[in-house]
């Protein structure tokens, strides 16, 4: 009883981070499935893109609505990160679970310091150059194949500050692309998924997904700086306590 608690609790946070900022619920789902539910890191990297996909669609539903996403730059971005993505989840399982705990730490603590120092006045203003715009978009799916993470909380300031969009818009469109990194990463996956404990994941997602709906309203009353701001700090903290526990 304990773990579905734990599990709905998870989920719900995740979906609101994901609702909310269009992205940064995998970072956190991660460290959630492997320290308050026992997941192993490769197990937690599998379930997280499991989690993430499904609430990514629900998210970027409601965020369509309101006509928020760039469909075309959106598919034109992903679509540099599936190669990688899939190679990513390729090499994940051969990856010491010590080195991709401590990878995924140093990639979220990076990710925190950014979204820190970020100034959103400058949406909108950068040029958007396709040589740049596809180097990130391989950039973004490699980290979701190998850390199991939809790589909204870099989708965002990349959309941002690559291509210079607004940051609502970069918000509902980096959905877009978490679903299709998330789905190319699941493809080399496939045997792993199978053993995911679904008394557990299942509920996890369910929170999730009803948590991505109150996410998206929040976004709307909250400004983006400040819940920035307020998921960076949290973000920040869980990088660090994952990063003792890797190399200590």
């Amino acid at each position: 009883m304990s773990a579905l608690i734990l599990a709905l609790a998870a989920g719900a946070v995740i979906g609101l981070a994901l609702g909310a900022l269009g992205g940064g619920g995998s970072v956190l789902a991660v460290p959630a499935l492997i320290y308050l539910l026992g997941f192993s890191p490769v197990g937690a990297t599998t379930a997280s893109l499991v989690i993430v996909t499904l609430t990514s669609v629900t998210a970027l539903v409601a965020h369509a609505r309101d006509g928020n996403v760039r469909w075309r730059t959106g598919l034109l971005f992903a679509a540099a990160g599936i190669g990688p993505a899939m190679l990513g989840g390729a090499l994940s399982a051969r990856i010491p679970e010590a080195v991709l705990t401590a990878a995924f730490a140093l990639v979220a603590g990076a990710a925190a310091l950014r979204m820190l120092r970020s100034r959103t006045a400058m949406e909108g203003t950068v040029p958007a150059r396709p040589g740049r715009a596809a180097a990130a978009g391989a950039g973004l799916g490699a980290v979701t194949g190998v850390l199991g993470v939809g790589g909204g909380f870099l989708a965002v300031p990349a959309l941002v500050s690559v291509l210079g969009m607004r940051m609502r818009n970069a918000v509902g469109t980096s959905l877009l692309v978490i679903t299709v990194n998330s789905l190319a990463a699941l493809a080399t996956r496939a045997g792993t998924v199978e053993g995911l404990d679904w008394a557990v994941v299942g509920p996890f997602i369910g929170a999730a997904i009803l948590g991505a709906w109150d996410g998206k309203r929040l976004s709307v009353k909250v400004s983006a700086p400040t819940l920035q701001r307020i998921f960076a700090l949290v973000l920040l903290a869980v990088a660090a306590l994952m990063l003792i526990d890797a190399v200590v």
